[in-house]
């Protein structure tokens, strides 16, 4: 009698993924005069599903970052290590982001994505950027509850990281409000495992939905732009981030990249950085060998700030608009651009549509007409699912390197496929 095929969640995931595309292509293109489809399957089934999907991934965000933020600040034991984390995390994360953008421009003036376009540009409205010192004052929470009710990461994590340093400072009774959010972190990570047992069903939903909605019309009339984008994210997370791995970390990008095949998967199919987070958080833990106490720091922060994705997009947006309307940059803007797109990543995650509002930051500060985001908007839903994608890898590549540099490392985990192919 023959053993009957258990397929893993990865697998799961991308069959989903798979015939999502193909559920969707085919009610666009085969059903696309039926109603019925249209109502009751595309904006029903699809719609419902693949919106209760992202709902569940939410629901669990802010209790996994304030109590795992907790308690990875309690376990630090001293504020000298916390400063220590920050320091490197924040200059990694600000790093690989330049970079990001500066390769993006480079490409970007070499092949011209935007020289001979003729585009006609849709209406967008311009959500306005936050200004520098909104963002500073804005970082810590006059009403942490409040924070959480809205889901501001960036001061979710600034409260959480205060309430578990006074945990850590106060004695006794600080240690038994520890043992109980430890508690409560085990909780927590139960309830992640069982709402990510649920994303085959909301990446197919979601996958039928969007292809169902987006044409191959559309991407054609930027098929240079976007191709262009998806090239450098390719560059990117091929080259930066393994040279980063071996030469800070001494680990072998190829296991790395195995191991991240979930989190980049369910990253892909909800384009949120955010909700891919409690996915993330079990990879780094269980799969790469990142101790909690590391994971529980570096993870929440790089899921609010890494944005090495939408710089990408941004370095090459702000060339391809400034082409279309026949506009030269100097040298000097090029150099705004790459620092703007690095700093502005700092603040910008708890607003709506963070990168087309980080890229209208960007076009406003080298004079180009913000409208032109009108000509990309039409393919960016494609594009932020894989610049989520690597922002994902770039948040656990970061991680990888902090976590060796700090001894808090497994390699014994990190090297062990089998634990990674029972799980996965």
């Amino acid at each position: 009698m023959k053993e009957k095929v258990r397929f893993t969640l990865t697998s799961k995931i991308l069959l989903a993924m798979i015939t999502g595309i193909a559920a969707g292509f085919t009610a666009k293109y085969v059903f696309s005069g039926s109603e019925f489809v249209h109502i009751y399957i595309i904006e029903g089934l699809f719609f419902v599903v693949g919106k209760i999907f992202i709902n569940s991934l939410k629901l669990i965000v802010v209790p996994l970052v304030f109590v795992s933020l907790v308690c990875g600040t309690c376990s630090l034991g001293d504020a000298g290590k916390l400063g220590r984390l920050g320091v490197k995390c924040l200059g990694l994360y600000l790093s690989t982001t330049a970079i990001a953008v500066s390769v993006a421009l480079f490409f970007a003036v070499i092949i011209g994505p935007g020289k001979g376009t003729n585009i006609q540009p849709v209406s967008y409205l311009v959500n306005e950027a936050p200004a520098i010192k909104d963002v500073i004052i804005n970082m810590l929470p006059s009403n942490p509850v409040k924070a959480m009710a809205e889901g501001n990461m960036l001061q979710i994590i600034v409260f959480s990281i205060l309430f578990g340093a006074a945990v850590a400072f106060s004695g006794n009774t600080g240690k038994r409000i520890a043992d109980i959010f430890n508690d409560l972190n085990t909780v927590v990570l139960k309830l992640v495992v069982i709402l990510i047992s649920l994303a085959p069903y909301g990446v197919f939903c979601l996958m039928a939905k969007l292809f169902a909605t987006v044409g191959f019309e559309t991407i054609k009339s930027l098929l240079s732009y976007f191709l262009l984008v998806l090239f450098v994210l390719l560059i990117h997370t091929g080259l930066t981030y393994p040279v980063l791995l071996k030469l800070f970390a001494g680990l072998s990008p190829a296991t790395f990249f195995k191991k991240m095949r979930q989190p980049v998967l369910v990253a892909f199919s909800t384009a949120s950085s955010t909700a891919t987070l409690p996915v993330t958080m079990e990879t780094a833990t269980e799969r790469l060998g990142i101790r909690n106490s590391i994971a529980s720091f570096t993870l929440p922060l790089g899921a609010t700030i890494n944005m090495d994705g939408t710089a990408i997009m941004q370095g090459i947006a702000t060339v391809f608009i400034a082409q279309v309307y026949n506009i030269d940059l100097s040298f000097s803007q090029y150099l705004t651009v790459v620092l703007t797109a690095t700093l502005a990543s700092i603040g910008t995650a708890a607003v709506p549509s963070a990168g087309l509002i980080m890229l209208a930051m960007v076009l406003q500060q080298v004079g180009l007409p913000v409208e032109g985001i009108a000509l990309i908007i039409g393919v960016d839903r494609l594009l932020d699912m894989t610049r989520t994608a690597v922002n994902v890898i770039g948040d656990c590549t970061v991680s990888c390197i902090v976590a060796k540099s700090e001894n808090e490392f497994d390699r014994s985990i990190f090297y062990n496929l089998e634990s990674a192919q029972t799980k996965n």
